[in-house]
């Protein structure tokens, strides 16, 4: 998939304030700083759609791209960040689970750092997505940090908390752009998919 086209649309927290959409989009979710806005830049291949910081927890709305004027890309809230009071903390809670349980046609991917062992609320957003019967795929973020043999090493202790195969989910990094053509390929042939079914 070739993104020649990307640009920032709206931001919500409402199911009604969502932008109309007829075709299927690709949601990203993860820990607060696990790299979901550096991602969505890499995937469009502008430096600053999403909004990156070295502070986690900034993204607190539901944020939506339109990609090649046909596609929504959508960063939704970061959670697990522990210095959030608790009623914002929940009030994020309440805009992740508007979205994913709403009826639009989504596929999610949860980002994982490959350097952690996945918390209780990766685990917690894992068993949410399968509830609601959510498509969703694994991407393992920040693969430059680890050599690989740190990779292998850590692959082995997170399937420890995990189940899945090394070829059912990405692995990505945002500074040397390593998994990006892959997760393009995916998105447009899922793309496909869908206009085929419909």
């Amino acid at each position: 998939m070739n993104v020649t086209d990307a640009k920032y649309i709206k931001s919500a927290t409402r199911k009604q304030d969502y932008p109309e959409s007829k075709t299927v989009e690709f949601a990203f979710i993860g820990k607060s700083n696990v790299g979901k806005s550096s991602l969505i830049n890499r995937l469009t291949n502008r430096k600053n759609l999403a909004r990156t910081s070295k502070t986690p927890g900034r993204t607190q709305l539901v944020n939506f791209f339109l990609i090649n004027n046909n596609i929504y890309f959508v960063d939704l809230p970061g959670y697990g960040f522990a210095k959030v009071p608790a009623n914002v903390k929940k009030n994020w809670g309440n805009i992740i689970e508007s979205y994913l349980s709403c009826d639009r046609k989504k596929i999610i991917f949860l980002l994982l750092d490959i350097r952690r062992i996945p918390s209780s609320e990766d685990i917690d957003m894992l068993k949410w997505l399968e509830h609601y019967n959510q498509e969703y795929y694994i991407i393992f973020t920040k693969n430059d940090k680890v050599s690989n043999n740190e990779r292998f090493r850590q692959l082995k202790e997170i399937k420890k908390k995990l189940v899945f195969n090394n070829e059912d989910v990405f692995f990505h990094s945002s500074l040397s752009n390593k998994g990006t053509d892959e997760l393009l390929t995916f998105i447009e042939e899922r793309i496909k998919e869908n206009e085929e079914n419909n």
